[in-house]
C-alpha cells in the first residue's frame, strides 16, 4: 500500500513540474517582391527610347535627354516621351560613374512602341558591345517599325553591325572615322560634319555636339522657331546654318 502511495505523489509531482515550452524556429519570412513601375507614357506624343548599357558615356546620353525632354514644356506641337531601355533591371553605371535605373529591360519588359530611338556612345561599342546579339537584334527590331533611329558617336558602330546603315551615308566621332570605314568598309562614311540625316537616319559626331543633332532633330519635325526656343532653355546659341552637317536627299 505504501508503495502505491509512493507511486501516486511521484506522479503528481512530475505533473506539477513546470514544462518548458518547446522552441520553435519559424521560417524567414518571404521577402514582397516590389512590382516594377514603369514611366507613364503620354498619349500622342513622340516616344523616345534611350539605349544605355555599362560604359555609356554622359553627354550623348544627357545631351539629346535633355533636349528631347523639353519639348515637354512647348505648346502646340507632339511632345515627346523620353524613357531609358537597357539589358537589365540593375542600375547601369556610365563610363564616368554615373548610376542610372533602367525604365525598360527589352530582354524581358513589354515595351510601348518607340517612335524614336538613341543611342549614345558606350566605352565598348568599338569591340565587345557589338557581339551582344540580344542588343544587335532589338536595334533591328526596333528600325522595322522606328520614324527615326539616331546615334551619336560610337553609337554608329552599333547601328553599323545592326545592318541598317547599309546604303546610307553617316559619320561617327572624328578620330573613329577610319576604324569604322576599316570595320564597315562598304559604309558610306563622312568626315568634316558634326551630323549627317539621310531618311530616318541621323548619326553625329557625338560629344558637346549631341545637343547640335539632337535641335536638329526637333527643327526638323517642329520648325526653327520651336529650336531656337529649346536651345535657349539650355542656353545655346542655335542656328542650323552655322553647324557643318549634310542632309541627304532622295
Amino acid at each position: 500500500m505504501k508503495k502505491l502511495y509512493f507511486i501516486i505523489i511521484a506522479i503528481i509531482a512530475i505533473g506539477c513540474i513546470e514544462q518548458k515550452p518547446i522552441e520553435r524556429k519559424l521560417p524567414p519570412p518571404i521577402a514582397s517582391k516590389k512590382e516594377k513601375k514603369f514611366p507613364k507614357l503620354k498619349p500622342n506624343h513622340y516616344n523616345v527610347a534611350f539605349l544605355i548599357m555599362d560604359g555609356t558615356y554622359n553627354t550623348e546620353f544627357t545631351a539629346p535627354f535633355d533636349i528631347f525632354q523639353h519639348t515637354q514644356y512647348r505648346e502646340n506641337i507632339k511632345q515627346m516621351n523620353v524613357f531609358t531601355v537597357a539589358n537589365t533591371d540593375d542600375p547601369i553605371i556610365t563610363f564616368e560613374g554615373v548610376k542610372i535605373i533602367p525604365d525598360y529591360n527589352y530582354i524581358k519588359d513589354s515595351l510601348p512602341t518607340i517612335d524614336i530611338l538613341v543611342v549614345p556612345s558606350a566605352e565598348h561599342h568599338l569591340d565587345t558591345d557589338l557581339d551582344d546579339e540580344a542588343m544587335i537584334n532589338f536595334v533591328k527590331e526596333v528600325d522595322k517599325t522606328a520614324l527615326y533611329m539616331t546615334s551619336h558617336c560610337d553609337g554608329a558602330f552599333v547601328l553599323a553591325k545592326a545592318g541598317i546603315l547599309n546604303d546610307k551615308v553617316s559619320t561617327t566621332f572624328p578620330s573613329d572615322i577610319d576604324n569604322m570605314r576599316a570595320m564597315f568598309p562598304d559604309l558610306d562614311i563622312r568626315k568634316d560634319v558634326l551630323f549627317v540625316h539621310d531618311g530616318k537616319y541621323i548619326t553625329s559626331a557625338g560629344g558637346a555636339k549631341s545637343f547640335e543633332a539632337a535641335l536638329y532633330l526637333c527643327e526638323y519635325l517642329y520648325g526653327a522657331k520651336i529650336a531656337r526656343s529649346l536651345a535657349g532653355g539650355l542656353v545655346i546659341d542655335w542656328k542650323l546654318d552655322d553647324i557643318p552637317h549634310l542632309v541627304i536627299s532622295k
